[in-house]
């Protein structure tokens, strides 16, 4: 019932293990031709999970609790992950892959991904000035980062606008009330990834008072899709990372603070 599982098992070669698949699912494009699509997020088509006759139902966070819950009390085996950090969404993939029979493979994989982790944060370190970054999972209320997207922003070489914020698992408790606050804060860079629709930077830049933001007056405004960056899984940890360093390192360029690095 989520795309980060979904894209693990392919990439584990399990596919043939998933009878069923999220209708948010892109990840590989190719599920979407190949499998049923069955679930929303926080919504389900019940009977056609239940005459799928699954082993086991995988699902993420509180927002499906339910679903879960009746699938449960429909006698379905159901497994809901709540990873939030980067740490917890490697933890998540390796028990997936343990499920599967996969545990060795899965650490193999696992090691790759953190090894182009570290190649990233080593970058990083060398850059001379870290830039301020505003991240915006949804504009009305303003929604900031969560916190794998906060821990990527800290590998990928910037610095999270509201680091407090992304320590709340909720998204009504990165609520952002008043804008004039991001503005306070003045992010050099401001990404959106605004799930479900697409990120209009020129809104953006509109916003009454936002005008002498840096990140407004450098142009520095970029979306990354949410299945890139908001998915707690395979994605985010490679993709979506690598697209939040180009634009750190591109600013630094632009900035001319990467000389350092030539």
């Amino acid at each position: 019932m989520t795309e980060e599982t979904t894209e693990w098992l392919y990439l584990l070669g399990q596919e043939h293990r998933i009878v069923g698949i999220s209708g948010y699912t892109v990840r590989p494009r190719r599920a979407r031709d190949e499998k049923p699509r069955v679930s929303a997020f926080t919504s389900a088509k019940m009977d056609k999970i239940l005459a799928l006759q699954p082993d086991c139902v995988l699902g993420f966070s509180d927002m499906q609790a339910d679903i879960a819950s009746s699938l449960i009390r429909a006698g379905v085996p159901v497994t809901i992950f709540n990873q939030r950090s980067v740490v917890e969404i490697f933890s998540v993939l390796y028990q997936v892959a343990a499920m599967v029979g996969q545990g060795e493979q899965g650490l193999a994989l696992i090691a790759e991904m953190q090894r182009q982790l570290s190649v990233i944060a080593d970058a990083a370190a060398a850059l001379p000035r870290r830039p301020k970054i505003y991240f915006e999972e949804w504009d009305v209320p303003h929604i900031s980062a969560i916190q794998w997207v906060s821990e990527l922003i800290g590998i990928a070489g910037g610095d999270d606008c509201f680091p407090e914020l992304a320590a709340q698992s909720m998204g009504k408790n990165r609520i952002i009330a008043d804008g004039a606050e991001i503005v306070r804060r003045n992010p050099d860079i401001i990404i959106g990834s605004w799930c479900g629709k697409k990120f209009r930077p020129e809104n953006v830049a509109a916003r009454a008072g936002w005008g002498e933001v840096n990140a407004v007056k450098t142009g520095q405004l970029f979306e990354i899709k949410s299945a890139d960056i908001l998915q707690p899984g395979p994605a985010a940890l490679t993709d979506g990372v690598a697209q939040l360093h180009r634009i750190v390192m591109d600013w630094s360029r632009q900035s001319g603070g990467a000389e350092k690095l030539a």
